[in-house]
């Protein structure tokens, strides 16, 4: 096994795909084409609430390429552009509820436009709109018609999935592929969320190819579960509301310290032609405050080699290749080799 993992981590450091955008991170040419990272910004919701600015700084000078939104928090679309613009950062996608969409979806659209997003998120639905409830099939086509808005203003509309997703209908279909089936991938795309894939008892790696060319975002999330569960893991992520919150058999964890095999998720992500990986961790654990808990996750995919830790400073070794430094004893003393 540990060889396996080792194989893997190795891939993961050679991984190919497209650059990240406008504000594309500065890169080694063996690191080029690595997935950028952006950070889903609900997992620190508290520090973006109280000094929003402020708070994309520290995401950015803590690895991440590019943010997800969760909510502007009073800020106008054209400030949070010129934040993004001068920190850095790529202004990815955001999280809308649905019930924003349905009120008015053309302003959801223009907001999010003029921030620079490229895709707007279906985050979550409430029960009646779930697989087996009674609006579910009319919440398919109202997700038929938002794509149909966001396609026509030169946006992606994504579903960002949980588990009750992996409901079966009568026909023994999943829910969330009968979604997929029934609105057609240029008005729907993917953001699948991995912690939920697998705590369905799906295996992520397998889903994820299966939705190969129709999942330009993944969600990175791990976890930790032990027995059988006890409460409900919703209400740790401040949903369902009075349902208990005891629960010792589930917690969210920072990536490379739950269950989660990371590198085989990022390498399926290659595989899939996915553009983003983002980091989610809804809840903190482990004894850390959020921020800690993110910069966790990256200081994981840095030890991993899924980050470039190239910082502009040529090594004097002309075979150091940066990415591959840790098996090159001529670049031992390279900076890029201190991930």
């Amino acid at each position: 096994m540990k060889k396996i993992f080792s194989i893997l981590v190795s891939a993961v450091a050679l991984i190919s795909l497209a650059s990240c955008g406008g504000n594309a991170p500065k890169q080694c040419d063996a690191c080029k084409e690595l997935l950028p990272v952006g950070l889903q910004l609900y997992s620190v919701r508290d520090n973006m609430a109280q000094d929003f600015k402020g708070t994309l700084q520290k995401v950015k000078d803590m690895g991440y390429a590019g943010v997800e939104f969760a909510g502007l928090f009073d800020n106008s679309p054209e400030q949070i552009k010129a934040w993004c613009a001068e920190i850095g950062l790529n202004p990815i996608s955001a999280h809308v509820p649905l019930a924003d969409m349905l009120a008015d979806v053309d302003k959801v659209i223009a907001d999010y436009k003029a921030i620079g997003c490229q895709y707007i998120v279906v985050p979550y639905v409430t029960e009646e709109r779930r697989p087996g409830g009674e609006k579910f099939l009319q919440m398919v086509e109202e997700i038929r018609a938002i794509g149909t808005k966001c396609k026509a203003a030169g946006l992606t509309l994504l579903y960002h999935n949980h588990d009750f997703e992996f409901k079966k209908l009568e026909s023994g279909e999943y829910g969330l592929d009968y979604l997929y089936a029934n609105v057609p991938s240029d008005l729907l795309q993917t953001e699948l969320d991995q912690c939920w894939v697998k705590y369905s008892g799906l295996d992520p790696v397998e889903y994820l190819k299966k939705y190969t060319g129709r999942s330009p975002v993944v969600h990175l999330k791990d976890f930790f579960k032990e027995g059988e569960q006890e409460g409900d893991p919703y209400a740790l992520i401040g949903l369902n509301e009075g349902e208990q919150k005891k629960n010792t058999a589930f917690e969210f964890r920072p990536l490379g310290h739950g269950v989660q095999d990371i590198p085989s998720i990022i390498a399926a992500a290659k595989e899939a032609g996915s553009k983003w990986l983002i980091v989610e961790q809804d809840q903190p654990s482990m004894g850390k405050s959020p921020m800690e808990c993110v910069a966790t996750s990256m200081e994981y995919l840095k030890k991993i080699g899924a980050i470039c830790t190239f910082d502009g400073t040529e090594c004097e070794s002309e075979k150091c290749q940066h990415a591959k430094q840790a098996a090159n004893k001529e670049c031992k003393d390279c900076p890029h080799s201190k991930k």
